[in-house]
């Protein structure tokens, strides 16, 4: 059995999700989101019959903090924390990533995500590419899904995916939309990712950004297509170098006026911009650009024999 958790994040519903699966050695979570979260976590988690310290294994799909920002504290339980093997060295000591969050949020970082504290090395467990990890009754494959993080997983239970945020950003039934946020967006490896999945045809998907989505062939579908047209939307402001605060507050008019079109508005709109902040995906989509037309340049000025 598996339960959706609503996190409410910043005091708003649909916007943060966390997975509690139920097995036979006790209750399993599937993100945490961040810390921020907790108290609103540890209700979910006691109207089902659970303490925090009842869960004893954490599977995070990547670091980041809207999705592993409460790691630490289940560690701290005793809970086994499973991990990317790129993403666990960043959970045992978080001081890089808190560095380059604060360089997004800055004094937003405490009010949006709450502390951070390092994991011990021996409460995280890294898993490889196509792992299969058995709790109780319970089991989990580790699929490697990069393009929205170098260190990001989805995790297979049955016939359906926890997709973390390779899968994208859709709340009730909206439209999708890619988070793009810096440093390592990689739109191929991300496309490639995108036909992993779908080649495994999922019968469910469970986004963190938020709930469950059973139309996957049309929904993946949708995803690379925007994926595609936020990209080249950005390509020319990365070539002609133009500063990000002048992209950002028409990148976000861009954003609304796609949403608006899907009548997305009030309440429904922001959540959308809470859960991908549109200036974040300036930053990113701008960091891949800017990466991809550095390595351009290089090769072409290589010298010849």
């Amino acid at each position: 059995m598996h339960h959706c958790l609503d996190l409410r994040f910043a005091g708003q519903d649909h916007t943060i999700a966390a997975y509690l699966l139920e097995s036979s050695e006790g209750p399993v979570l599937v993100e945490t989101g961040p810390y921020s979260c907790f108290p609103a976590l540890e209700k979910a988690l006691a109207e089902r019959g659970y303490l925090p310290q009842d869960v004893r294994h954490v599977f995070l799909t990547h670091i980041h903090l809207d999705h592993a920002g409460a790691a630490w504290a289940f560690a701290r339980h005793g809970a086994k924390i499973y991990v990317h093997p790129k993403g666990a060295p960043h959970l045992n000591n978080p001081e890089r990533l808190l560095l380059s969050a604060r360089r997004i949020y800055k004094d937003q970082m405490e009010q949006l995500w709450g502390a951070l504290h390092g994991i011990p090395q021996d409460r995280l467990e890294v898993v490889r590419e196509g792992q299969r990890v058995r709790v109780g009754n319970l089991r989990l494959k580790a699929l490697f899904t990069p393009g929205h993080a170098v260190h990001h997983i989805a995790w297979q239970w049955e016939d359906a995916l926890f997709a973390g945020d390779v899968a994208g950003i859709r709340i009730r039934n909206g439209i999708v939309l890619p988070p793009c946020p810096p440093p390592d967006i990689d739109i191929e490896a991300w496309e490639r990712s995108l036909e992993t999945i779908r080649e495994k045809r999922f019968q469910r998907l469970f986004l963190a950004h938020f709930g469950e989505v059973t139309d996957v062939r049309e929904h993946i579908r949708e995803l690379r297509t925007r994926l595609r047209n936020w990209a080249l939307w950005m390509k020319p402001f990365a070539e002609s170098h133009t500063p990000s605060e002048e992209i950002i507050p028409r990148f976000e008019q861009y954003v609304q006026t796609q949403l608006e079109a899907f009548g997305i508005q009030g309440d429904s709109l922001i959540r959308y911009q809470m859960a991908n902040p549109p200036w974040m995906s300036v930053h990113g989509l701008l960091r891949y650009w800017q990466k991809k037309l550095q390595k351009s340049s290089k090769e072409t000025n290589v010298p010849q024999d």
